[in-house]
């Protein structure tokens, strides 16, 4: 199982008074633009996706809208609420597990719940100090997450390393 590990890409900021929850606030024009171009990157890599899980905010489903665009994905974007910035890796990893069937996932949340994620996986619940930009995007790969709560880290990349990989 592949698990792309996606944070949104650059949305207004917080405290914008249009925006009265933060869960509302959406992506920059900039941020929709370099989307599309980290999900090129994405696709010259490789990477495909089964199912793309968002987190119901705003600026994340945005971010999935956009991966499913350009990956021409036909099936439905689903949401959990464990994406959400504090939400909670295990709940996450029991309802993947419970409700999806797919080898290759796009996880498409916020910080620092991403991170979170990681070092549950790659760490064993150790706290992983990376650094997922807006946009940018890190592979995992597991064997089983029914049985086991491990898995690689295959790679982790900037949200311009993407952008110039889209570009070639």
């Amino acid at each position: 199982m592949n698990l792309y590990i996606i944070r949104h890409a650059i949305a207004v900021d917080e405290g914008t008074p249009e925006y009265e929850q933060d869960s509302e606030r959406t992506l920059t024009d900039k941020g929709k633009k370099k989307m599309r171009q980290i999900s090129k990157g994405l696709r010259t890599l490789g990477a495909d996706f089964d199912l793309i899980l968002s987190s119901p905010y705003v600026r994340a489903k945005e971010t999935a809208e956009i991966l499913a665009d350009v990956f021409k994905v036909k099936a439905e974007i689903a949401f959990s609420d464990n994406l959400v910035p504090m939400g909670d890796p295990d709940l996450l990893i029991a309802e993947m597990n419970e409700k999806y069937n797919a080898n290759s996932i796009a996880l498409v949340g916020h910080e620092p719940q991403l991170t979170a994620l990681v070092s549950l996986l790659a760490a064993e619940n150790t706290s992983v100090d990376m650094t997922l930009k807006k946009g940018g995007v890190c592979r995992l790969s597991a064997d089983d997450l029914h049985h086991s709560r491990k898995a690689t880290l295959e790679w982790l990349l900037t949200p311009g390393i993407l952008v110039e990989i889209g570009e070639k």
